[in-house]
This record gives C-alpha cells, sequence and structure tokens, in this order.
C-alpha cells in the first residue's frame, strides 16, 4: 500500500536513482578489493615457487593468460547474451549476464588453483603473535625500510599507472568522442560501445601476440646462467667459464667456422622503458586522431605497452625479492675482503664505478668469495643498505598499493580536467559525446605522466641475474681475446 502511495511522489525516482548509485560504488569498492587481494595472492605464489631465473618466463605466462582472460572478457561483451538459452532463467540484462559469467569462470579458475599448487608456509618468529597489530608493524616496518631497487620499481609504477588508468577508464568513451568529431553528431551509445569493445578486442589480440613473441627477446641463454651452486668461489667460477670457452673454440676450429659467444638478451629495464615511451607517445598522438579507423589503430598498438607492463615490472621486483633474501641469507664478508677482491671482477662488473677504488693491485694476497658472499658485497656496495629478508607478500602489496594509489590521483585530475574543458564547451549538454574534448585532454596528462616514468625508469638497476650474466659475458669475451 505504501509503495503505491510512493508512486505519486514526485521524488520517488530520484531517491531510487541515488539508492542505486550509492549500492553500485560501494559494491564497486569491494569488488575493487576483493580483486586486488587477488592479484596480489596470485603474484605472491607465483614469488614463492618459482625460480630466481625463471621469475621473468613465469611472470610473462602469467601475462599471456591476463590478455587471453582479456579477449574472454570482450568476446563475451560483444554477445547477445539474452539470446543464451542457458541464461534466460537469470533474467534480462547484458551486464548481469556477464557478470554471473565471469563469476563462475573465477570460481573454477581459483578453485583449480588452490587445489593443484602447494605452497610452504614460513615459520612463525617468536616475538609475532599474528595478530592485526603485528600486520600493520610489519607494513609500517616494509614500507620504511624497502630496499631501494624496489622502492624505485614503485616510484615508476605511480608515475606508469596515472598514465595506464585514463586510458583503462577512459578509452570507450574517447572513442565515441572521435565518432562524434568524425560524423558531426551524437552517435548512439551503442554504436560507440561496440567501436569501444572492438578496438579493446583487437587491443587484447595485440597483447596477447605481444606477450608471447617479446619474452624470447628477453630469453637467458643458458651458457651465461650459473650452475646453481652457490657455495662455487669466484675463481673456481671463472677457471670454468675459461675453460668451456677453450673448448667451444676448439670445437669451433675443428668444424672450421668461427666461435659464436651466447650473446645478451634484452634488458628487462630496456623493455619497460621502451613500453612506458610508446605508451606515453601514443598518448600524445591524440592531438591527430580525427577518425574512429585511426583510434582503433591506436588502441590496439596499446596492447604492446599493456603486455609489457602486465609483465615486466613483476618480473624485476620478484628477481629484486630473490636478491633481497640471497644476500641476506649470505654469511658477512670481513670489510678488507672490498681491497682484496679479484682485480678481474673489476674489470667486468656490471657496474665498475662501483668497484673504483676498492681494489689494491700492490696487494698480492687475497681470500677467494663463494659467489654468495660475492652477491652480498655487490648488494651493499650498489645500494649502501645491508641486506634484510622482506615477506615476499608484504612487498608485493605495497608494490599493488603503488599501482592503486594513481586511482584516486586521476579521479582528482580527470575531474578538474572534465570540469575546465567540457564545462565550456559550447554544445548540447544533453550530449555524451559531441562537441566534447575532455577524454582526450585526460588521455594527454596520462601519457605525459607515462613519459616521466620512463625517465625514472632508467634508475632502476638491473636485476641480479642480468647483472651476473654480463659479468660472464665479459670474462668470456675477454678469455676469446686472449686466446
Amino acid at each position: 500500500m505504501f509503495s503505491h502511495m510512493e508512486d505519486w511522489n514526485p521524488d520517488r525516482k530520484k531517491k531510487v536513482s541515488h539508492l542505486a548509485i550509492g549500492i553500485a560504488i560501494a559494491c564497486f569498492y569491494i569488488l575493487d578489493f576483493a580483486l586486488n587481494a587477488l592479484q596480489a595472492s596470485l603474484r605472491n605464489l607465483l614469488l614463492d615457487l618459482t625460480p630466481a631465473e625463471q621469475l621473468a618466463t613465469g611472470n610473462a605466462w602469467h601475462g599471456r593468460m591476463t590478455h587471453a582472460g582479456n579477449i574472454v572478457g570482450y568476446t563475451l561483451g560483444s554477445q547477445d547474451l539474452d539470446k543464451w538459452p542457458i541464461l534466460k532463467p537469470f533474467g534480462k540484462g547484458q551486464f548481469r549476464k556477464v557478470c554471473l559469467l565471469t563469476f563462475v569462470i573465477l570460481s573454477i579458475t581459483v578453485a583449480i588453483t588452490c587445489l593443484t599448487q602447494h605452497e610452504v608456509a614460513k615459520e612463525r618468529s617468536a616475538n609475532s603473535e599474528g595478530g592485526f597489530r603485528d600486520v600493520i608493524n610489519n607494513i609500517t616496518k616494509a614500507i620504511t625500510k624497502l630496499p631501494k631497487p624496489i622502492r624505485r620499481v614503485c616510484i615508476v609504477q605511480i608515475f606508469a599507472f596515472i598514465g595506464w588508468f585514463p586510458f583503462l577508464f577512459y578509452a570507450t568513451v574517447w572513442m565515441g568522442e572521435v565518432m562524434a568529431y568524425e560524423i558531426g553528431g551524437e552517435p548512439t551509445v551503442a554504436d560507440a560501445t561496440r567501436a569501444g569493445e572492438l578496438a579493446l578486442l583487437l587491443s587484447s589480440i595485440v597483447s596477447v601476440v605481444v606477450g608471447t613473441v617479446l619474452p624470447y627477446l628477453a630469453q637467458r641463454d643458458t651458457r651465461l646462467l650459473s650452475k646453481g651452486d652457490d657455495d662455487e668461489d669466484e675463481d673456481e667460477e671463472i677457471s670454468r667459464i675459461r675453460a668451456m670457452v677453450r673448448s667451444w673454440k676448439a670445437e669451433a676450429a675443428r668444424m672450421g667456422r668461427p666461435l659464436h659467444l651466447p650473446a645478451m638478451p634484452f634488458m628487462l629495464r630496456n623493455i619497460w622503458t621502451g613500453g612506458l615511451l610508446l605508451f606515453g607517445l601514443l598518448m600524445m598522438s591524440t592531438f591527430f586522431v580525427s577518425t574512429v579507423v585511426q583510434a582503433t589503430v591506436v588502441i590496439a598498438l596499446v596492447g604492446i605497452s599493456w603486455a609489457i607492463a602486465c609483465w615486466v615490472p613483476f618480473a624485476i621486483i620478484m628477481e629484486f625479492l630473490k636478491e633481497v633474501d640471497a644476500a641476506a641469507s649470505a654469511p658477512p664478508v670481513a670489510p678488507q675482503s672490498y681491497a682484496t677482491r679479484r682485480g678481474t671482477h673489476g674489470r667486468v662488473a656490471s657496474s665498475p664505478a662501483i668497484w673504483r677504488g676498492m681494489q689494491d693491485p700492490r696487494n698480492s694476497e687475497r681470500t677467494p668469495l663463494l659467489r654468495r658472499q660475492s652477491l652480498r658485497l655487490d648488494y651493499e656496495a650498489e645500494t649502501g643498505e645491508i641486506p634484510t629478508p622482506m615477506a615476499g607478500g608484504t612487498v608485493l602489496g605495497i608494490h599493488n598499493l603503488a599501482i592503486v594509489l594513481p586511482q584516486f590521483i586521476i579521479a582528482l585530475v580527470a575531474t578538474a580536467i572534465f570540469r575546465i574543458v567540457d564545462s565550456s564547451a559550447d554544445s548540447d549538454p544533453n550530449n555524451v559525446y559531441y562537441g566534447k574534448t575532455g577524454v582526450s585532454w585526460v588521455l594527454r596528462f596520462g601519457g605525459l605522466s607515462a613519459l616521466i616514468g620512463a625517465a625514472f625508469s632508467r634508475a632502476v638497476a638491473p636485476t641480479r641475474t642480468e647483472k651476473e650474466m654480463r659479468r660472464r659475458l665479459a670474462e668470456m669475451k675477454e678469455t676469446e681475446e686472449s686466446s
């Protein structure tokens, strides 16, 4: 009865609309929280189960599966799910049925992961009670004492995702604005959405292709990798490398062909910088885009940078975590080891300036260091910090925070840009796309931030594996030249 009386209230529709919007916003943040927790847990599981030298490959596969999932999602969104007989009992509405299908798929895949993967729980420290206070203390300690290499990755991620969120949020809307400019009028929301979804589908396909091909350019040659013996000292490793090169040279001479040493793959840092530069330039190209075809090409090419963004930074930060743990677990080295360290290593070290002044050629006595001791020395010399073991899940959570924080920054910046640009536009206020350019300016702001992130990415150090590969390759080249 009261419901019938309420129909006479002219404010009823407004109240219902406001309530629906409030529920949708609350559910969005709950969903965002749950998905971030799931993503962080999956990355941490990958970190725990994967050896350091395979982390780049593992994260590449993680990215490929993510892009494949995007293709499935965009394909479902483009289908008329109201015509699917199996979904008719759940009512009408495309969005409702897409959410239902993704819920089923997510439940099945998470269940498979939980049932098939087994991780070893770390022992809890004697002073830890496992309560909420301990969790807060661990997070605070991790933030304040975050290792310098990981801190630099997080700084780059902040600028990178200030660039990424405008694209992720507004790519479809931007397509509608470009379509309105091309036809000289207001397009239907359905046409603009379909054009945007098609472009995003093409972007996901590009991401899958790039995510499959690009990791092979960064694939590590096994001849440059360590043999897994951290108790091998520097002299033993150098002798082994020299003997290996001599055997390769003898084999090449016997076969009558020149010696081909292993080649260094593309370094992860350089790939990341290239991806950010490409993304920034694509966002700046919005100044010149005037047709739907051009906009589709731009969005599709963004798939290259997105494939890199889903792979490289996670591989770098996980390798850094392994590096910190390995350095922290290595036995401390006497201070005189800096001065007595082998001169050859100063010549082929990945950062030669670090060792300048540390060597004394007049000193004929030296103590060969184990590989794990050498790792500790390298870490302390390059960062100026004492390595401290870090909880991988906590560090990945902080890294995830660096990714999420730009959402709030972009919400404020985009609001200001829309107010300045679109509110002054001389167009019909009922138009969604026609006469609007605010989204283009938000994308350009994101592109500028990505270019700043590309500059900061040059401060990210090579990973431990890359440094050791570069050092071994330098030793191989020196052996080839001397023999």
